[in-house]
Order: C-alpha cells, then structure tokens, then sequence
C-alpha cells in the first residue's frame, strides 16, 4: 500500500467523531479514503447531512504523521500486514458482519483466514477443570481441521489458545489494543508463539491501549470470524454471554460445556442451553452439529467435566472419589460422607491431587478433575 494511502486511511480511522459507521457513509460517496479527503467541506457536509464532525476532517488529528511512520515501520517487520475494508485477503465473514472493520492489523500467517474456524470463550477465572477442557477441546478441533479463535484474555482464552498451538491448524487471537501492545502483560511469550504459529488481529492503531470499552466491540469479531462459539465456563454476568449473543445475532452456532448446577461459573453456559445452545460432551458433538465433513468420524474424542464411563467397566471406582463426585466439596463434607478420619482423607486427597485426579480450589475445597 502506498504510504500516501496508508495516511489517508488511518486519518479516516483516528478522526475525532467520525467512527465506522460515518467512515463508511464517506467511502461509499468517495470511493476510497484519499477521495474523501480531496473533496471539499460542503461535499462532505453533504453526505453526512451537516455533522458537525465534517470539521474535524479539515485537518489531520494530533501525532497523525508520528502514527504513519511508526506503521510504515511496523509493517517492515516479518509477516507483519495490514488488511483494509475489500482488500482480497480480508476475512470474508466479517463482511456479513453490520459494523465490520475498516482497517486490519494483522501478524503471522494470514493463511489462517481462509480456515473454517470455531471461537472459544469462557471466564477469565475458570476452575481447573474448565481451563483443561478449554486447552483439549481447543486442541482436538484443531486436530480435526479447525482454527481457534479467542481474544487472549487470561484464563479461558488462554488455555484456547495453548490447546489450538499443541495441535496443526492452529489459533487466530483478536486482540483489544495495537499490535504493538500486549495485554494482559501474563500473556508476552503466548501473544509471541501466535504471532509466529498463527495469526493475531486488531482493528485498533499501533499505539493503542487496553481500554475498557475496546473488549466487548472485539467480542462481535471473535463472534463472527468462525462457524460457531463454544462458552467453556461463564458467569450469568460475563462478557462471554455478550459474545455468545452476537454470534446468534450473526447467524452463527453457539455451544455451551454444562457443569454442576451449584458452580456459578457454569450457570451462563446453563443459561444458553436454555436459550437454544446446543449442549456438548465432547468435540464431536461441535463436529457433527456443523457437519465437518467425512474425515471427523476418526476426530478426538474430547471430554469434560460431565461423568464419565471409564475405560474398563468392570474395574472399581476409588470409593472416594465416588465420595467426592464432581461438585466441589469441603474436607468436612467428605469426612461425613466416608466416615474417614481427617488426617486419613487429607492423606489420600493429597496422593489424589499428586496424581491428577483432585484439584485443590481457594476455601479448602476439593473437586475431582476429569481427564479430558
């Protein structure tokens, strides 16, 4: 892109008031962003009906030109892009999209775009197990075929991320500040494997800082990228449900992970199913509702934290883990169920964690953690 171009179109993005919807409204009358900024005042006025905005247009917005050259220079790195509204390589389903970007910001393969992907989304404080089922869903559907998409957040987001890198189809990260910026801090080395393993987005300048309301509008590009979203563990009050609901709005597939009906993290995903999403048990079910081709049939076979068969029918369950079931539980609690000592039981529970089987969760619970 030549730079006069580049200036033009990150003038459009960063003038005061204009916003992508005013934005448009002026490509659509001009044609392109160096057009609308060789029109005059009265042409602009025109199509934005008087705005008073068409006087921020006269003139390029404060550390416009430090912006234009520290992109230029960003874009010299390796696999470093930038993707503007109609360019042949920008994401397609974010054309169906009503408020779809105008400017992309884009690092690592952008082959990733062309992939059937599927969103992953959930607490940014999920349980142990809900952090273990993100990373084996996340990298038994990148094992069948499918990229991962998530936003970096801690917690779920990562664990998708870290599942989706284990596997070969790998993981696309939209992300709420500039390129240049890593946020949450925890997430320097993981934000560096995606760039060069997968693909990281932004719509937002080089520069940009992790504001607040920057995340729930990349919530609506982590909705729309793939076929589908898959909500791990959520909140009644989570913006994973936000996500959730954009993409039924964008016509896409939502799935939930069900839980114990006494664990408040799970009761958004309760709630979704409720509202029509379908409940899975294991990637296959995501794979067969979207009906991924002939080749799922051999795809991994990914549990949760629902019961499960073990592989041996006829070989007996550790009384105390049936003891335990799957809600997280008090030593107390335990002690009245078995009738064991408490030093015993704090005994056996430590073998249990040593060996995977039990996690120990803040307020001296225990739950049993599923292989999943």
């Amino acid at each position: 892109m030549p730079t006069d171009e580049l200036a033009a179109w990150l003038r459009l993005l960063e003038t005061p008031g204009i916003g992508r919807q005013r934005a448009r409204r002026l490509l659509r009358a001009f044609g392109g962003p160096r057009e609308i900024f060789e029109a005059s005042p009265a042409a602009w006025r025109e199509v934005l009906d008087g705005h008073k905005v068409c006087e921020a247009l006269a003139q390029a917005p404060e550390g416009h030109d430090a912006l234009v050259e520290r992109t230029v220079q960003w874009l010299q790195q390796p696999d470093c892009h930038l993707l503007v509204l109609g360019d042949p390589a920008y994401p397609q389903p974010w054309m169906e999209l009503a408020d779809p970007p105008l400017v992309l910001h884009a690092r690592g393969r952008l082959a990733l775009l062309g992939v059937d992907a599927l969103a992953i989304v959930g607490s940014r404080h999920p349980t142990p197990q809900g952090a273990d089922n993100a990373f084996q869903f996340a990298a038994a559907l990148s094992e069948a075929g499918m990229v991962v998409v998530s936003g970096l957040a801690q917690g779920i987001d990562g664990a998708a991320h870290e599942g989706a890198l284990s596997g070969p189809s790998g993981t696309i990260s939209i992300v709420g500040t500039g390129l240049d910026r890593v946020y949450p801090r925890q997430h320097h080395a993981l934000a560096g494997r995606i760039a060069t393993e997968g693909l990281m987005l932004s719509e937002h300048v080089l520069g940009t800082p992790p504001l607040a309301p920057h995340f729930p509008q990349r919530n609506r590009l982590i909705a729309g990228l793939g076929r589908g979203t898959l909500v791990v563990e959520a909140a009644l009050q989570s913006g994973s449900l936000i996500t959730a609901r954009l993409a039924m709005e964008c016509g896409r597939e939502v799935f939930a992970i069900p839980g114990s009906i006494h664990s408040p993290q799970v009761k958004g995903c309760h709630k979704l199913i409720k509202e029509g999403a379908k409940l899975v048990e294991t990637t296959q079910d995501i794979l067969d509702e979207l009906r991924w081709g002939t080749t799922t049939a051999s795809a991994p076979r990914t549990g949760t934290a629902a019961d499960q068969t073990p592989p041996d029918d006829t070989t007996p369950e550790d009384p105390l883990l049936t003891a335990l079931g799957w809600t997280a539980t008090t030593l107390d609690a335990l002690q009245a169920r078995t009738g064991q000592p408490t030093a015993e039981l704090s005994i056996r529970l430590l073998e249990l964690e040593l060996s995977n089987q039990v996690v120990r969760l803040p307020g001296q619970l225990f739950q049993r953690q599923s292989s999943a």
